[in-house]
Protein backbone atom coordinates (compact mmCIF):
# COMPACT_ATOMS: atom_id res chain seq x y z
CA UNK A 1 0.00 0.00 0.00
CA UNK A 2 1.49 3.63 -0.93
CA UNK A 3 1.67 6.00 1.44
CA UNK A 4 -0.11 9.53 0.37
CA UNK A 5 2.74 11.46 1.73
CA UNK A 6 5.40 9.58 -0.04
CA UNK A 7 6.08 10.74 -4.25
CA UNK A 8 8.75 8.49 -6.36
CA UNK A 9 11.44 10.18 -7.89
CA UNK A 10 9.81 10.03 -11.38
CA UNK A 11 6.40 11.38 -9.73
CA UNK A 12 8.65 14.47 -8.62
CA UNK A 13 10.47 14.77 -11.79
CA UNK A 14 7.16 14.51 -14.08
CA UNK A 15 5.12 17.19 -11.29
CA UNK A 16 7.86 19.74 -11.24
CA UNK A 17 9.77 19.51 -14.76
CA UNK A 18 7.19 18.09 -16.66
CA UNK A 19 6.79 14.88 -18.96
CA UNK A 20 9.46 13.24 -20.60
CA UNK A 21 10.48 14.99 -24.05
CA UNK A 22 9.01 18.41 -22.84
CA UNK A 23 12.09 21.13 -23.11
CA UNK A 24 12.21 21.70 -19.27
CA UNK A 25 12.61 17.80 -18.37
CA UNK A 26 15.00 17.62 -21.29
CA UNK A 27 17.34 19.89 -19.91
CA UNK A 28 16.90 17.89 -16.44
CA UNK A 29 17.79 14.90 -18.04
CA UNK A 30 20.87 16.29 -19.80
CA UNK A 31 21.62 17.63 -16.74
CA UNK A 32 21.81 14.77 -14.81
CA UNK A 33 24.03 12.67 -17.59
CA UNK A 34 27.16 15.33 -17.39
CA UNK A 35 26.77 14.97 -13.14
CA UNK A 36 26.64 11.31 -13.67
CA UNK A 37 29.99 11.42 -16.45
CA UNK A 38 31.61 13.87 -13.51
CA UNK A 39 30.92 11.57 -10.13
CA UNK A 40 32.04 8.17 -12.62
CA UNK A 41 35.18 9.78 -13.59
CA UNK A 42 35.90 10.82 -10.24
CA UNK A 43 35.18 7.37 -8.68
CA UNK A 44 37.15 5.82 -11.22
CA UNK A 45 40.00 7.94 -10.76
CA UNK A 46 39.92 7.69 -6.82
CA UNK A 47 39.77 3.80 -7.19
CA UNK A 48 42.65 4.52 -9.09
CA UNK A 49 44.46 5.86 -6.14
CA UNK A 50 45.31 9.27 -8.56
CA UNK A 51 45.13 13.43 -8.05
CA UNK A 52 43.37 14.89 -10.41
CA UNK A 53 46.79 16.40 -10.76
CA UNK A 54 48.62 13.10 -11.75
CA UNK A 55 44.95 12.29 -14.32
CA UNK A 56 45.65 16.02 -16.02
CA UNK A 57 49.34 14.79 -17.16
CA UNK A 58 48.85 11.63 -18.41
CA UNK A 59 46.05 13.22 -20.60
CA UNK A 60 48.15 16.42 -21.49
CA UNK A 61 45.33 18.46 -19.70
CA UNK A 62 45.47 20.64 -16.13
CA UNK A 63 44.27 19.86 -13.09
CA UNK A 64 41.25 22.80 -13.41
CA UNK A 65 39.77 20.92 -16.41
CA UNK A 66 39.62 17.82 -14.66
CA UNK A 67 38.01 19.20 -11.43
CA UNK A 68 35.79 21.21 -14.05
CA UNK A 69 34.23 17.60 -15.58
CA UNK A 70 34.37 15.97 -12.08
CA UNK A 71 32.10 19.10 -10.71
CA UNK A 72 29.54 19.62 -13.41
CA UNK A 73 31.21 22.48 -14.41
CA UNK A 74 31.89 21.73 -18.07
CA UNK A 75 30.69 19.62 -20.75
CA UNK A 76 33.45 17.37 -21.81
CA UNK A 77 33.60 16.39 -25.85
CA UNK A 78 33.30 12.61 -26.59
CA UNK A 79 36.81 12.38 -27.57
CA UNK A 80 37.89 14.06 -24.62
CA UNK A 81 36.21 11.58 -22.19
CA UNK A 82 37.76 8.89 -24.13
CA UNK A 83 41.19 9.74 -23.95
CA UNK A 84 40.59 10.71 -20.11
CA UNK A 85 39.45 6.74 -19.28
CA UNK A 86 42.07 4.87 -22.07
CA UNK A 87 45.44 7.12 -21.58
CA UNK A 88 44.74 8.65 -18.31
CA UNK A 89 42.92 5.82 -16.31
CA UNK A 90 43.75 3.06 -18.35
CA UNK A 91 39.67 2.17 -19.22
CA UNK A 92 38.10 1.59 -21.47
CA UNK A 93 34.88 3.47 -22.63
CA UNK A 94 31.63 1.90 -23.74
CA UNK A 95 28.76 4.00 -25.83
CA UNK A 96 25.11 2.77 -25.64
CA UNK A 97 22.28 3.97 -27.16
CA UNK A 98 18.76 3.14 -26.04
CA UNK A 99 15.59 3.85 -27.92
Amino acid sequence: MKDKNLTTLEEFKEQHYGKIGTPKRDELEAGYENFKIGVLLQEARLQKGMTQEELAVKVGTTKSYISKIENNVKEVKFSTLQKIVELGLGGHLELSIKL
